[in-house]
């Protein structure tokens, strides 16, 4: 019976070419795209938990709540780890950690007079025995436990010593600060770590150069812990919650909570609302895991019409079967066999074109996605997925065409089911909507992204060099400073102890008279140089920037409009200032301009002198002209200053556009899944075109020797579908605006939604649709009248 229904299904899928080529067409390439977003999100929700105890490793989360606002973020405080290990009995180990959720440190290592440069990272003794990083070489027992430790990576200790096992117990410079024994050597992180370093510096070491982290009122380091086997993670986070109210005393308008979090999901799940874990990354992951169903859909909506529309074509085939005996049931299987076989078909081609597209996507998308061929779990999705499209692309039409009475088929009265075309005109408008819902939704994402890119900063980002502040450049900054301004090209130079388009530094440690002592106002701050608003191209509602020329500015600082509105001072230039304790006067007042995301709205902020500070970023503005023949100079000045020591540098265009990679990439891929969404519709219009075509052709024959004209004609055959194209916009139209509503939420400066965007959408949906359509219907309409008469 299998093997007879497998015949059947292979001739009914021959003889009607055309449309089993559509549908083969259509489900390839929404199974590909499909394949392609759930791989991508396969590897996503892989990230940061390959850990052996997943399952009870837990980061901390700290809410700092001012003034009835929540201010939430995994920055801790750098001593927090011990006492929680000590007072906590659920908690078996604990770590501080700088930086988890952060850049690592670029250190400088000396090796036999020779410099490297590696991605830095401290930890203590405790951090290898959370997370599942092996060692190669070393006791994990005596891990960081000492003030001079260090742990390397395999491939730091290749590139210095060639082989793991000889880098143990061997001393390295650290920044030309101290001398450090190599105690362990771990195996490269997989993949699937979101944090990539070289090596972990013993825990002493960082607070012996961040003397702020041993403050219990200063945050910025990262807190891990791992649970017990048995502990419970609600009770634990209930007994944490209030934990800090020991060293720091709460009051009504200032205090601290923590919280807990699975450390595998703070990668998709690390933004917080009221205190809350609310979204993040999650929300593109969930946003493409929709789109893959999108396509599906639209995929299995053009098998279920180009099935139906077949119905009446097939129908004297369905009815001598059931004459000579075939049981409806039989003829069901036939049709979900002919469905299983073209989406079997489908998979497979799509296999095939994912592998070779995979390279060029993971490059799009900065992923390591890959078809995990070994997992039996991904192989059994993947059969559920080929057995759940060929139920819902083949079960209707299976059940519409055997419901038919033999009698009716075979005495030429088949007329086409008025429920049946309603259904199948409601698909086709479903199927529009949701391709108009990509396209309109994509032309909002990249008018967003625009805006972004072409928002006036109230800095200049374009042609500003970093140079990162290492131990090699600090000590012979003021030399460096002054023959690189003499390089021509090299328009001025500062200092910054931060990322200018990410200023993460916070503090509560700003105070001025008249300020009400028990008021707690959260403030960005860093350090800068001199020359700094030049550099930036900065714009200055009052006073002046760091100069030599006033001594007194060592204690003078730089506050933003915002700064000066919370301070709730009128004339701010002259007044006096604390700053974490060190009194001075702010000496200026910069308009308001964006050093964070814009996500985000512009905080207070406030710049101390850093001229002297050794850490940061050199900042070089460059004549727009001369950047490559700057860079070069500026590379061979750096090894003549530091005694050959790499160089490196980013553009502070590109670290801003960093910050909006996610944004970037939803843009693109929108973009091409929306052009695929429309293309598989169209695949579905066209077959049912050609139906509507074949079905009228003595119609249209007629029409012809009377007299009707081919644009009367094509008016005939187009009208119905333009109507169901205008309905799906209509219905579409009001769904995205409200849902890209929500999208933009996210975004404290945002685009504005306008009403030619829905039109764009629609026109472009139509346009497509008619050049899908038009060429099949204007043969249909020109075609012989005699040809089509000629059997009557």
């Amino acid at each position: 019976m299998e093997n007879n229904n497998l015949k059947t299904a292979f001739r009914s899928l021959k003889k009607d070419r055309t449309f089993s080529l559509l549908n083969l067409a259509g489900l390839s390439l929404a199974l590909f795209c499909s394949l392609m977003i759930l791989l991508w999100i396969r590897e996503q929700k892989s990230i940061d938990n390959f850990h052996n105890n997943g399952k009870d490793i837990y980061i901390i989360y700290e809410n700092l709540h001012v003034e009835g606002d929540i201010n939430s973020s995994y920055r801790t405080q750098g001593i927090l780890a011990a006492p929680l290990k000590e007072k906590i009995p659920e908690i078996k180990e604990a770590s501080n950690v700088a930086w988890l959720k952060d850049e690592p440190d670029r250190a400088i290592f000396k090796v036999n007079a020779r410099q490297y440069q590696f991605e830095t990272i401290f930890a203590d003794s405790n951090y290898l025995k959370i997370l599942s990083y092996p060692l190669l070489a070393g006791d994990p027992n005596k891990t960081l436990n000492s003030p001079k430790s260090i742990c390397i990576s395999e491939s730091m200790a290749k590139a210095l010593f060639s082989d793991p096992n000889k880098a143990i117990g061997q001393i390295i410079s650290y920044d030309g600060k101290k001398d450090l024994k190599i105690t362990a050597v771990f195996k490269n992180q997989p993949p699937e770590a979101s944090q990539r370093f070289d090596c972990i510096i013993n825990w002493p070491t960082f607070l012996e150069e961040n003397t702020w982290a041993k403050d219990w009122g200063n945050v910025g380091t990262n807190t891990l812990v791992m649970l017990k086997k048995s502990a419970d993670p609600k009770l634990t986070a209930k007994k944490i919650k209030h934990f800090v109210d020991t060293y720091v005393k709460p009051d009504n308008h200032y205090r601290i909570t923590l919280g807990l979090q699975r450390y595998g999901d703070s990668y998709l799940h690390d933004k917080f609302e009221n205190g809350q874990i609310s979204g993040g990354k999650i929300q593109y992951v969930r946003l493409f895991r929709l789109i893959a169903l999108f396509i599906m859909i639209i995929a299995s909506i053009n098998f279920v019409n180009l099935s139906t529309a077949r119905a009446v074509t097939r129908a004297k085939s369905t009815a001598v079967r059931k004459i000579i005996g075939a049981s409806r049931r039989s003829l069901i299987w036939n049709y979900l066999t002919e469905a299983f076989i073209v989406t079997l078909l489908a998979t497979l081609i799509a296999l095939f074109a994912v592998a070779a597209a995979l390279p060029g996507f993971n490059q799009l998308t900065h992923s390591h996605s890959y078809i995990p061929g070994k997992d039996p779990i991904f192989w059994a999705k993947l059969i559920l997925l080929v057995l759940l499209t060929s139920l819902a692309a083949g079960l209707y039409p299976a059940i519409m065409t055997t419901s038919f009475k033999p009698i009716v088929f075979l005495q030429k009265t088949l007329s086409v089911n008025k429920n049946s075309l309603i259904f199948r005109k409601g698909l086709v408008v479903f199927q529009f909507v949701l391709a108009n819902l990509l396209i309109a939704g994509t032309v909002i994402i990249f008018q967003q992204i625009h805006y972004i890119h072409h928002l006036d900063l109230g800095f200049d980002r374009n042609n500003l060099i970093e140079l990162p502040v290492t131990s090699n450049i600090a000590s012979k900054y003021e030399a460096f400073k002054n023959k690189a301004l003499q390089i021509n090209g090299v328009q001025s130079l500062s200092k910054m102890g931060e990322n200018p388009t990410s200023v993460g530094s916070l503090t509560f440690g700003v105070s001025w008279p008249g300020k009400n002592p028990n008021d707690k106002i959260m403030f960005n701050n860093a350090a800068i140089g001199y020359d700094f608003v030049k550099t930036l191209k900065l714009h200055l509602k009052a006073g002046r920037d760091f100069s030599k020329a006033y001594p007194s500015d060592t204690v003078g600082y730089l506050i933003n409009e915002a700064a000066q509105k919370v301070m709730g001072l009128d004339q701010a230039v002259g007044q006096p200032l604390n700053f974490w304790g060190h009194q001075g006067s702010i000496i200026g007042v910069l308009k308001n301009f964006h050093f964070s995301s814009l996500h985000d709205p512009i905080n207070p902020i406030i710049f101390y002198y850093g001229e002297n500070k050794d850490w940061g970023n050199i900042l070089i503005r460059v004549e727009p002209s001369k950047t490559k023949v700057v860079l070069t100079s500026l590379e061979k000045l750096y090894k003549n200053i530091t005694g050959g020591a790499e160089f490196t540098y980013t553009f502070s265009d590109d670290d801003f556009n960093k910050m909006y990679q996610k944004e970037q990439l939803l843009s693109k891929l929108s973009g091409y899944f929306s052009f695929i969404a429309i293309f598989i519709s169209c695949l579905g219009l066209l077959g049912l075109i050609i139906f509507a075509a074949n079905q009228r052709t003595k119609e249209i024959g007629i029409r012809k020797i009377l007299g009707a004209r081919v644009g009367s004609i094509l008016k005939i055959l187009l009208k119905e579908f333009a109507q169901l194209i205008f309905i799906s916009i209509v219905i579409a139209t009001p769904l995205c605006f409200y849902l890209m509503q929500k999208w933009l939420g996210g975004y404290a400066y945002r685009i504005q939604i306008h009403w030619w965007v829905f039109l764009i959408a629609g026109c472009v949906s139509v346009i497509i649709a008619f050049f899908t359509v038009g060429y099949q219907t204007l043969k249909a309409a020109v075609a012989n009248p005699v040809d089509s008469l000629r059997s009557e």
